[in-house]
């Protein structure tokens, strides 16, 4: 009988530390279901969902919880193009097992998501959070770059030095950080010369959807055309860009808490190096 006592406890202990190892990771998307183009158009998309689910697997199968929150706590949008099999290496199983893992969360559901607002979190409390995940698709240059809810919380990582990771359009989302990214991207939209010595991430090595990439999926918005690339908008704030060697290659790059992927193919690998860096 003390064995079994000492054998008990032994394992509530394991249970105990394995529990003391798990991270809260946040993940943010954005509330847009849509992207303001050039002339007027508008171009349908979201996030995309092998950006957003591969890295959400990973860290709820290494046991993290992982909280999700938008701008004000609307439902995001997937962006329907990215319900294709090329995004999961043509594995059919795969994208599968990840429509059902969204569904199963209900993030995109208008009325059981549990998606929460950026308020909330900062409500909740930074400091409950270990690092904080932003996939790509289009959605995040609607509105994530002008975050200023976004880019109080993203300089608390910086400065506490908690993981940052950002995938294909996501790491536009990095912008929020200056003191005014909407007369930053304006002067981007304008083709005026952009300068700004106040953002946070500046002298950062990082990686995002390479001009080229975009140039190459351009037959995507349907003949319309974006009001500035997001590589185009980093490098102008301060940063060092790094690019693949062939178009849609995967390539992460880690520079001090920054984590960046640069396109679709590279999100399995910012959820591995995510995943790493919480162990």
């Amino acid at each position: 009988m003390r064995s079994i006592t000492r054998l008990a406890f032994a394992l509530s202990l394991s249970v105990a530390a394995l529990n003391a190892q798990a991270a809260n990771v946040l993940v943010v998307l954005s509330d847009s279901d849509h992207l303001d183009l050039k002339d007027g158009k508008v171009f349908s998309t979201g996030f995309y969902l092998n950006e957003l689910m591969q890295p959400v697997k990973l860290l709820l199968d290494a046991g993290h919880t992982v909280t999700f929150a938008t701008p004000t706590g609307k439902a995001p949008t997937l962006d329907r193009s990215s319900d294709d099999k090329m995004y999961f290496n043509n594995d059919v199983a795969a994208l599968q097992t990840h429509k059902a893992l969204l569904e199963k969360l209900k993030i995109t559901s208008p009325g059981e998501s549990p998606v929460i607002s950026l308020s909330r979190v900062e409500q909740v409390g930074y400091e409950h959070f270990d690092a904080v995940y932003v996939p790509g698709g289009h959605a995040p240059m609607q509105d994530l770059l002008h975050s200023q809810a976004l880019g109080k919380l993203l300089n608390n990582f910086h400065q506490t030095g908690k993981t940052t990771a950002l995938v294909c359009h996501g790491p536009i989302a990095l912008l929020s950080t200056l003191t005014d990214p909407t007369v930053f991207t304006r002067q981007l939209e304008t083709g005026k010369t952009t300068t700004t010595n106040n953002w946070t991430y500046a002298g950062y090595k990082f990686t995002v959807i390479s001009n080229q990439e975009e140039e190459i999926a351009k037959g995507l918005l349907n003949g319309g055309a974006m009001k500035f690339y997001p590589q185009t908008a980093l490098e102008k704030a301060g940063g060092v860009f790094s690019s693949n060697t062939a178009p849609w290659a995967s390539h992460v790059v880690v520079d001090r808490e920054l984590v960046t992927g640069q396109n679709p193919a590279s999100a399995l690998a910012v959820g591995k190096t995510l995943v790493d860096r919480l162990k």
